[in-house]
């Protein structure tokens, strides 16, 4: 009796294992998993868009301004607290205060926001603006106003090289 309990036991494991590992990630879904940006070529006070993982990626070379500012904001007036030193180490815990990661979907209902081309509507905090409710996101891109219940993700990221980071 049990050594036919433990014969089905093994039977269904041997016929779900296939099923079961059809549910990870394919090879090419991994070798997106990070992607490597040359910063260099970002003037302070650009932005650009890169593709991680299905999902846009703004990095922003932040001016000093921006940076005075984002220092500035009292935590307590934050929906979302976080410090702005937080949003700009990179995994091996070093502060780039001139770049800011963050993935490119709002937290309310996943539309992207604009501000990261030059025209841009960046809504009264100055860094990002999601029309599609009107959240406002700051320019370290924390949620100031609207919906929205975070803060812009920040990414795992590195900076491999003073131009090189790495995302993922």
């Amino acid at each position: 009796m049990v050594a036919t309990g433990s014969l089905a036991a093994i039977g269904a494991v041997a016929t779900a294992w296939p099923f079961i590992n059809n549910l990870n990630p394919a090879a090419d879904t991994l070798a997106l998993s990070t992607i490597e940006v040359n910063v260099a070529p970002i003037a302070v006070g650009q932005a650009v868009t890169v593709k991680w993982r299905g999902k846009p990626v703004f990095i922003r070379h932040r001016t000093p301004d921006e940076i005075a500012k984002a220092k500035a904001v009292k935590l307590s007036e934050l929906p979302d607290p976080e410090t702005d030193a937080a949003r700009v180490t990179d995994a091996n815990k070093k502060v780039r205060p001139e770049w800011l990661v963050l993935v490119g979907v709002c937290t309310h209902l996943g539309c992207v926001p604009l501000g990261n081309k030059s025209g841009d509507q960046r809504g009264e905090f100055g860094g990002w603006f999601c029309p599609c409710h009107g959240s406002a996101y700051d320019t370290s891109g924390r949620i100031r106003k609207g919906p929205a219940p975070k803060n812009l993700e920040v990414p795992q990221f590195v900076f491999a090289t003073d131009t090189l980071v790495r995302i993922g």
